[in-house]
């Protein structure tokens, strides 16, 4: 049974085949952005790929590759994006790729491919990294402006963290035609604490990521394959011992047809996978035995010095190998294992005495000549090396080196074990410190702040506190405050109290009149004010302006002038928080801050919000978002401006959008409290629309539910409120009393509209439904709110309405809310306000209020205020025509409407009125309540009695 190790005929996968063309055509109209396709180790995802993009190329798409590789888990940050642009330079030229990016884009490149000449200084670590994934995103986009490009990045489960993320933020974020990545991964590999896990689950999430699962082969196509490979066509007893041990695998089926007509069928894959190896000459497994060492890809010049061999004999001695396929030749003279399992089976057959001399050899030809591997890779390709070589020393040399490394390039996650390995080899290497320049201390610090950058809050927090343990507050005491600062930090990530607790402490320890001083009391000042605690932070930041100014550092006196914005917000003086934070935006343009600029952008948003200026704050959100993405601060700031910008859609009324950006937003993975803070919008709309399950969900993740502790008073008034919706929705007006009790029993409450007005209002509604059970404890709560009311400000049009709806004066909040065009605001004070008409005997003026309440609530499809309003209506003998149906509809409407009276589905509809599917779904909502019906052939039916459709 001897003949070609690899079909020429390529056998099954038509659907698969099919599943990727059609995923490459919805990508060339940007509704598909990328393809996971999962698959067992040596199942064909490999060759799947190579036929599918054959096909594409030949009609004209670019097709790029990179994978990755096992040393990607020990430092190799950005392997495949970093093999895809050597493929593009190789073809373009450095100067025609860097002409595809912004003016001094290719500085960021530079961290990764020489090429691009000197990389970007750039401090802000996390700036750098951001704004390194956007020159990837903006070089796909510009590539596509010229033709369909395919992006290919293979066996993505040995992906570094770096990569992970970058993956997951171009498949969020790639939203224009033409571009498709398709990715490979092997699914028996994902063990549950596999790190590509929940990033799989992430990009299932993700509108336009397709997964496709590739199965083995059936019977018939082992057949096939094998008919391939022989040349003729098998026995029926071959095909049926060769499909049951190969259990479908097409790798497994070549290597038993590689065994011959007598193979035994070892046992083991890893002897089954051997046997082409072993049947080649003995030195040419003695090459690949040192081949494997070095990677699944290793270059002819290293392997030749490793091994000893001219050129000449490396040649003859892996000519059978390549003959056999068992190498292939790749690319600027190297060689590439056809499989990583056959690699793998080879490595793990090395005795240990020759594991670690042939990893020492691959170390010391490297460390004489770097040029032997790409560009970049020296530090980590030495670092893996070594440390399989066991030399303790340059294993602990070369994995500070590379960690190094991994910090120009923010691949800070990359950092982290590489440091953890210096840490781990310190005590084996007694001059450690001397040999890499730094002290044990300064390595765990190093560590912290890699943990910090990457997000890993956990290990920073474990290498914070253990480089306290070794350091003296006394004798150190300024490296000791900035270890605590940064604890604190890690406190904060992680929902900790003592927060202002560690801060104090650092601020005693730093020099009196020092910039160091100046730095400590801009956190603590912006800790404070969130507390609530504005008279104390407010001297605070006087402090610290005094400090800045004196040593001249006008980012520091920004971020402080917008602390002292903040607080001025928290007491409702809005006019003045924005004049505060234009003074910190000039400052930021001054400095070329984008920190700065889009954090005082995003500040102003939220005041424009509380002034009812949301068009105002639209339009400034859209300039944020874009700064923030132009800035490389999309994940920071860049999320604080959606969650206002969100904010501002909800108060109008245009939830929907809302939802959208808040889903979007959600997307990008923000940081702990920006995810509270943008489930707090969603569960606002949730409430209104009476979403029982998807409430509970959302407040449980938030943690209102649960009464998890806060510190800042934004929080605690947010959960509050939310808290009180979810009891009043569920029709529990005594639980909701008793929130009301604990809220009201805080020292600190703000004037802030969206917050201390807003949570009065609601108080009114509790205490009305609580009293007919609970009269004593409805009044006391009436008579502390009226207290609380009493201390705060009164400030702008929204902070009025509010007021109004919390005295009682529903009439005047709901023409305020009309002015202010916030719809449930408004239909929910005429409601109140026909209640309270009806209950004086008043029917036709409550009924009239109601008749203009109810388009309001069903247009927004805000279902349980749609209820009350209809009950209450048929209670004073209204009618719920109100208007007549015609004029209810929009144009837009109208036309859906006429659609789907035809039967047509909503991507039917989309097509003709060149609209989105999901903004179809929209339209039909809103028309089911407008008319008042439950489904589409119930509005067809309507359409037609109410003559609405010509």
């Amino acid at each position: 049974m001897r003949g070609r190790s690899v079909s020429p005929v390529f056998v099954g996968r038509e659907q698969e085949l099919e599943a990727l063309a059609e995923s490459f055509d919805e990508a060339r109209k940007g509704k598909v952005t990328a393809v996971l396709l999962g698959g067992e180790a040596g199942v064909g995802k490999t060759r799947l790929v190579q036929r599918f993009t054959e096909r594409c190329a030949a009609d004209g798409a670019h097709v790029l590759f990179g994978g990755c590789v096992e040393l990607s888990t020990e430092g190799l940050a950005y392997a495949p994006f970093t093999a895809a642009l050597r493929q593009l330079v190789r073809e373009q030229g450095p100067a025609a790729v860097a002409g595809l990016l912004p003016e001094g884009g290719q500085r960021d490149l530079a961290r990764l491919l020489p090429e691009f000449g000197e990389p970007s200084g750039d401090g802000e670590t996390d700036t750098g990294r951001a704004r390194l994934f956007e020159q990837f995103l903006t070089l796909l986009e510009r590539l596509a402006d010229n033709r369909p490009t395919i992006l290919v990045i293979e066996d993505i489960h040995w992906a570094d963290r770096s990569s992970r993320d970058l993956i997951a933020f171009l498949s969020r974020n790639l939203h224009i035609p033409q571009v498709l990545i398709v990715m490979t991964y092997r699914s028996d590999d994902l063990h549950r604490q596999h790190p590509l896990r929940p990033v799989l689950a992430e990009l299932g999430r993700v509108h336009g990521v397709h997964r496709l699962d590739l199965p083995r082969l059936s019977r018939d196509e082992v057949a096939q394959q094998m008919t391939g490979i022989l040349g003729k066509v098998p026995e029926y007893g071959s095909v049926r011992n060769v499909y049951e041990r190969s259990e479908g695998i097409p790798l497994f089926v070549e290597a038993l047809l590689e065994c011959g007509v007598d193979c035994t069928f070892p046992d083991s894959m890893q002897d089954l996978i051997l046997g082409s190896v072993e049947r080649l000459p003995e030195e040419t497994q003695r090459v690949l035995r040192i081949a494997a060492a070095g990677g699944i890809r290793v270059g002819h010049a290293l392997l030749a010095a490793v091994s000893g061999l001219s050129d000449v004999e490396l040649e003859s001695a892996l000519r059978p190998a390549i003959a056999g396929n068992v190498l292939q030749v790749a690319d600027n003279r190297a060689y590439v294992f056809r499989h990583s399992l056959i690699r793998e089976a080879v490595h793990d057959e090395l005795l240990p005495g020759e594991h670690q001399r042939l990893h020492a050899r691959f170390a010391e030809e490297i460390s004489k000549d770097r040029t032997l591997v790409p560009p970049g890779r020296a530090p980590v390709e030495l670092a893996h090396h070594w440390y399989g070589a066991r030399n303790d020393l340059w294993a602990l040399i070369s994995a500070w080196e590379a960690a190094r490394k991994s910090f120009k390039a923010f691949a800070y996650t990359e950092a982290v074990p590489l440091l953890e390995r210096v840490l781990m080899l310190w005590d084996r290497v007694p001059d450690a410190a001397e040999r890499i320049g730094a002290d044990h201390t300064a390595v765990l610090e190093r560590a912290a702040e890699a943990a910090n950058a990457g997000g890993e809050v956990d290990k920073g927090m474990k290498f914070v506190k253990a480089a306290l343990s070794q350091l003296d507050e006394t004798r150190e005491p300024g490296r000791v405050a900035q270890l605590i600062v940064r604890r604190a930090g890690f406190k904060m990530n992680k929902g900790q109290m003592g927060v202002i607790e560690d801060l104090r402490h650092a601020l005693r320890l730093v020099p009196e009149d020092s910039l160091d001083r100046a730095e400590v009391l801009t956190t603590l000042s912006r800790h404070l004010m969130l507390r609530g605690d504005i008279a104390e932070a407010s001297e605070v930041v006087a402090e610290g302006l005094r400090l800045a100014r004196e040593h001249g550092d006008r980012c520091l006196e920004a971020d402080l002038l917008m602390n002292l914005a903040l607080g001025h917000s928290l007491n409702g003086e809005l006019e003045s928080t924005i004049a505060v934070n234009e003074q910190a935006l000039e400052i930021g343009h001054e400095e070329r801050s984008g920190r700065i600029i889009t954090r005082a952008i995003g500040n102003n948003i939220d005041a424009l919000i509380d002034l009812g200026r949301e068009e105002e704050a639209i339009r400034l959100s859209e300039q944020g978002w874009k700064l923030a993405k132009e800035y490389g601060r999309l994940r920071g700031s860049g999320l604080f401006v959606m969650n206002n910008w969100a904010e501002a859609l909800e108060s109008i009324g245009r939830w929907d959008e809302s939802i959208e950006l808040v889903d979007a937003a959600l997307s990008h993975g923000p940081h702990l409290r920006t995810r509270y803070a943008l489930l707090r919008v969603r569960a606002d709309i949730a409430l209104a629309r009476g979403e029982m399950q998807l409430v509970e969900s959302l407040l449980s993740e938030i943690g209102v539910l649960k009464d998890r502790a806060e510190d800042f008073v934004q929080d605690i008034t947010s959960n509050a409120r939310l808290h009180i919706g979810w009891h009043l929705l569920r029709g529990e007006p005594d639980a909701a009393l008793t929130v009301a009790e604990r809220v009201l029993a805080l020292p600190r409450q703000s004037s802030k509209a969206m917050l201390g007005w807003r949570l009065l209002a609601l108080l009114r509604i509790v205490c009305d439904g609580a009293e007919g059970t609970e009269p004593a404890r409805a009044a006391a709560v009436r008579a502390h709110a009226a207290e609380v009311a009493a201390e705060l400000s009164v400030i702008g049009p929204v902070v009025e309405a509010y007021r109004l709806s919390y005295i009682g004066d529903f009439d005047a909040a709901a023409a305020g809310w009309g002015r202010l065009k916030r719809p449930h605001n408004q239909a929910k004070a005429l409601f109140r306000a026909a209640a309270a008409a009806a209950r004086a005997g008043d029917r036709e003026g409550a009924a009239a209020r109601l008749k203009l309440a109810l388009p309001l609530a069903q247009a927004l499809r805000a279902t349980p205020l749609l209820e009350e309003i209809e009950t209450l209506l048929r209670r004073v003998g209204g009618t719920q025509q109100g208007q007549e149906s015609s004029e209810l509809l929009t144009p837009r409407e109208l036309e859906v409407l006429r659609l789907v009276t035809q039967g047509r589905t909503n991507r039917d509809i989309a097509a003709e009125l060149f609209i989105s599917a999901k903004t179809v779904s929209v339209h039909v909502s809103n028309i089911l309540a407008k008319l008042g019906v439950t489904s589409r052939g119930e509005a067809a039916a309507a359409a037609h009695r109410l003559s609405l459709i010509s």
